[in-house]
Order: C-alpha cells, then structure tokens, then sequence
C-alpha cells in the first residue's frame, strides 16, 4: 500500500511543479541536441549542379543533370543549414570539349568538385554517373504551311481561295542533329469541326518533343477562307505524251467532278476551256495499269473531287 501511496503522490503536483517539470526536460533536450549539433556527422546532401561551356556555340540534346548527390561529413550545425538549403553551394563542372564527352562517372566527378564544398568533407558520391549529350547549336529557315486534313467543314462548303500562314516562315535554331533530321516544310495541324464561314487561327509551331528547340517566332496566324461551294461535272480534253506504239490509244476526253466556290461560278465557265488533262507515259512503271490524267490550268479557287481513270496496256 505503501508503494502504491507513493506513486500517487508522485504524480500529485499543482501547476508550479509541472511547469518546473516541462522547464527541465525542455532545458535537458535543448542541452542534448546542441551537444549533438557540436560534434561531427555524416550525412548525404542533394547539391545543385552548373555545367559551364560555350552556350553561344553548343546547345544541350537532353536537360542535363540539374543535382547530385555526395555524402559529406561536418558539425551537426553546418549538416542542418545545408540540408536546409542555407549557404548550399552550386557545384560548376567545366566542359572544355562539349561534344567528346558523354558521360562523367562518380570517380571522375569528385576532383572536379571536390575544392568547391568549403569546410564539408567530401566521403563519397552516391549519384552514379552524369549523362550529358551536347550537340553543336545551328539555325535554319523552314517554311510553313497548314495542314487541313483534319479540318472537317459544314457539307456544301470548301475552301475558297488559298490558305494563308502569316508569317510563312520560321527561324528554329538548336542542337544539329535536330534541325538536320526536320522538313524543309513544316505542317501546322488545323483542327476545326462544322465550319461554314471564313476564319481566322492562331497555330503554334510545334517543339518536336525537344526543350532544346527555339522557334522565332513560336506562334503565326492561319487564314482559311471558307464559303458555299458547288460540284460541277465538265469534260476535258485529254493529252497524251511519251506514247508508245505499241500502246494502246486513248480516248479524246476525260469526265471529271470539279468543286468550285458559288461566286466563282462564271469565271470558272469562262476559263473552263484552258483546262485540260494530261497523261504522261513515261510514269508508267507496268505493262497494264490505271492511269489517273493530271488538271492542267485548273483555277487556285477549284479542287477535283473525282476524275476518270484510263486504262492502259502495251500489246
């Protein structure tokens, strides 16, 4: 009874006591942790990296390695601010030939780094190797146009005139083996559903899945225009060159369907006689096969919607 009397007791203290109590353990913690902090610890810390070249010459392929990881040991009080970011140094490693090196491994990273970790000891680097793939930076002019198969219009409509790209140029500089493997020509997608009058878009200039890439200028406009357009069916006269003797004689004419804009209607009659088709023997590549004839002096407002085909075959 007498050890259970004293135990209630113990825990029998009015408020002055408790606080007395907290004051202790919070003096004995705040005693043991600057002890800690005094003495020397190993820790691994997450340092920021700058890899300095000629960026007015070379350009990096992929995002280069932005930190790394190196176990160091110091006092407990320098380990907290660096770990906290305070005073972290941005550990540079120079490239002087950009293009021969690939890679660096954690053994050749630590005499690069090594003088610039101030009073932290440098024990090891856990980060196992740095990849790097730079590239010689090149600049080149590509045209521009727009891409309108995806464009779906309202039935009865087309496009009435050419299509314009405001500017139809861009200047894209980046690493070479980049800009060499790019067309010449550049298609910007137009996507647009139900449209039945003319508008006007703005397009971005695609990145082609590279940070790397900068396009001057990223964005250009896109004018479509657009109104009702009418089917007319017409006969043209066909040519026919580089004939063979031996092959087979074509017809004359040649029917085909031509969609025009509703306004251009007469003029389109008016000039329908300085279209014609042409055929061009020497695109066949067998003894017997369809030949689709070519629109010549078709208008830029006018798109065929179907022509004949001929047939042909060398006896």
């Amino acid at each position: 009874m007498k050890f259970v009397r004293v135990i209630i007791n113990l825990f029998q203290f009015n408020r002055t006591n408790w606080k007395a109590v907290i004051l202790c353990v919070l003096a004995a913690a705040t005693f043991w942790i600057f002890n800690a902090f005094n003495k020397s610890h190993s820790s691994t810390i997450r340092f920021p990296l700058h890899f300095d070249f000629d960026n007015q010459r070379y350009v990096a392929v992929k995002p280069l390695p932005q930190q790394i990881n190196i176990n160091v040991t110091a006092s407990g009080w320098e380990l907290f601010r660096k770990s906290m970011g305070v005073k972290l140094p941005e550990l540079i490693i120079s490239l002087d030939r950009p293009l021969e090196i690939k890679k660096i491994p954690a053994s050749g990273v630590v005499p690069l780094v090594i003088d610039q970790l101030g009073s932290l000891q440098l024990n090891y680097i856990t980060t196992d190797t740095l990849h790097i793939h730079l590239d010689e930076k090149v600049s080149k002019i590509f045209r521009l146009k727009a891409d309108l198969s995806n464009l779906k219009l309202k039935e009865g409509f087309g496009f009435m005139g050419v299509v314009e790209v405001i500017p139809d140029t861009v200047v894209i500089d980046g690493p070479r083996s980049i800009i060499k493997s790019l067309p010449d020509t550049i298609s910007l997608p137009i996507l647009a559903k139900g449209i039945s009058k003319s508008f006007s878009d703005e397009v971005e200039i695609p990145l082609f899945d590279s940070e790397s890439i900068n396009r001057n200028p990223p964005v250009v406009a896109v004018k479509i225009e657009v109104g009702p357009m009418e089917t007319m069916e017409t006969t043209l006269k066909l040519k026919v060159i580089h004939q063979l003797r031996k092959g087979k004689a074509f017809a004359d004419s040649v029917k085909a369907f031509i969609q025009i804009p509703v306004n251009q209607k007469e003029d389109f009659i008016s000039r329908r006689a300085d279209i014609s088709a042409l055929i061009d023997l020497k695109e066949a590549s067998q003894k017997s096969q369809q030949l689709f004839p070519k629109i010549i002096g078709l208008p830029v407002y006018a798109r065929v919607i179907s022509i004949d085909s001929m047939s042909y075959k060398i006896d």
